[in-house]
């Protein structure tokens, strides 16, 4: 099955916009959540190109991951990045936009702690 990737980026007005680009038509909706642009993007796909997906890939622009992944905490992040906390703040809040070679940095460590995390067993007491 074709992987079809949905761009996420958090426009001026807080709500999340998603583009897709499927054989030359830019497909493009916002919605408050990405879980409901999610729906309304796979609607699209379904009413302009006859495609029932499942599953979208996500891609995210800095701000828009920080909104939508509100409990991780910046101040790790940076630090697994070797990034300064203050300007990693500037990257999620939109005010400032990372280079390629940042966002691959912010994007590493992330993967990273999704590692350790999935290795982590609880007990009850």
């Amino acid at each position: 099955m074709k992987k079809i990737q949905l761009i996420i980026e958090r426009g001026p007005d807080k709500k999340f916009w998603g583009r897709i680009l499927i054989e030359d038509n830019l497909i493009v909706d916002s919605a408050e959540t990405v879980g409901e642009l999610d729906l309304k993007m796979k609607a699209l796909l379904n009413q302009f190109h006859d495609m029932n997906i499942e599953q979208l890939d996500h891609a995210y622009d800095i701000s828009a991951f920080f909104d939508n992944f509100n409990f991780l905490n910046q101040s790790k992040i940076a630090q697994l990045t070797n990034i300064n906390a203050s300007l990693l703040r500037q990257y999620s809040s939109g005010n400032k936009f990372p280079s390629f070679k940042q966002t691959q940095k912010i994007e590493h460590a992330i993967h990273q702690l999704a590692k350790e995390l999935s290795m982590v067993t609880l007990i009850s007491g």
